[in-house]
């Protein structure tokens, strides 16, 4: 007679332990950009066109070499909310929910937000190596999409927060770190056309939710890494 057994995936090859890699990937690359960009001086929202183009004039190789990193930082995000929606569908399915959908919407529209600010950047380097001047529509055009861009972080912390606490996967204070997050950056996105114009403690909204992203998102992979690969069914005598 045949009975059934179950048989471990192994967890070096499991779905979620990769994603929850890419999401530690994700956070390093994007800090990494960042750490190369901001001390060299990247204007912030609001800042004036003269120190736009001084910044662009000045560093260009650099916006390159910054920009160099975020297609694999997209490729990452999209892998981690892959490896999140399939660990927690199971659960979300016998609810009737789709929280976990919600979050994965959310990172894959930040990564089309966000590639349309980096090709701003991108082409205000490339003029400014022509000796053309920054174009005030153009940055403004940036500061735009990337406060706006908290909308869908917001999306992705609320979907995935909500659906880990659901599933078990994350702790309480996790989720609730999300959260906050995400009422931060949502905040900053309806407050554009202030932040924009008001180069002041309104940007601290988004830079506050947006620091707290990358811990959520570093805690969010070590959760996926930690979670034991399903077992699954094999025939035996």
């Amino acid at each position: 007679m045949l009975r059934q057994r179950t048989v471990a995936v192994p967890a070096a090859t499991s779905f979620a332990r990769a994603s929850g890699l890419a999401a530690l990937g994700f956070a390093f690359l994007i800090v990494a950009g960042n750490v190369v960009l901001v001390p060299a001086g990247l204007p912030r929202t609001g800042a004036g066109i003269e120190e736009v183009d001084r910044f662009f004039r000045a560093h260009g190789d650099l916006v390159g070499l910054g920009s160099a990193v975020t297609p694999a930082a997209w490729v990452l995000a999209t892998l981690f909310g892959a490896g999140a929606v399939r660990v927690l569908w199971r659960s979300e399915r016998d609810r009737g929910e789709a929280w976990a959908l919600l979050g994965f919407a959310g990172l894959v529209l930040q990564n089309a937000v966000f590639t349309a600010v980096i090709a701003i950047r991108l082409a205000l380097a490339s003029t400014a190596a022509d000796g053309v001047g920054a174009d005030a529509g153009l940055w403004a055009l940036h500061d735009a999409l990337f406060t706006l861009n908290g909308t869908f972080l917001a999306l992705a912390l609320v979907g995935l927060s909500v659906g880990g606490l659901r599933a078990g996967l994350i702790r309480p204070w996790h989720g609730r770190w999300g959260l906050v997050s995400a009422s931060l950056l949502f905040g900053s996105a309806v407050l554009t056309p202030l932040v924009m114009d008001h180069s002041g403690p309104l940007g601290l909204l988004g830079l506050a939710g947006w620091l707290m992203w990358v811990v959520w998102i570093v805690v969010y992979g070590l959760a996926l890494m930690r979670r034991a690969p399903a077992p699954r069914p094999s025939t035996g005598r």
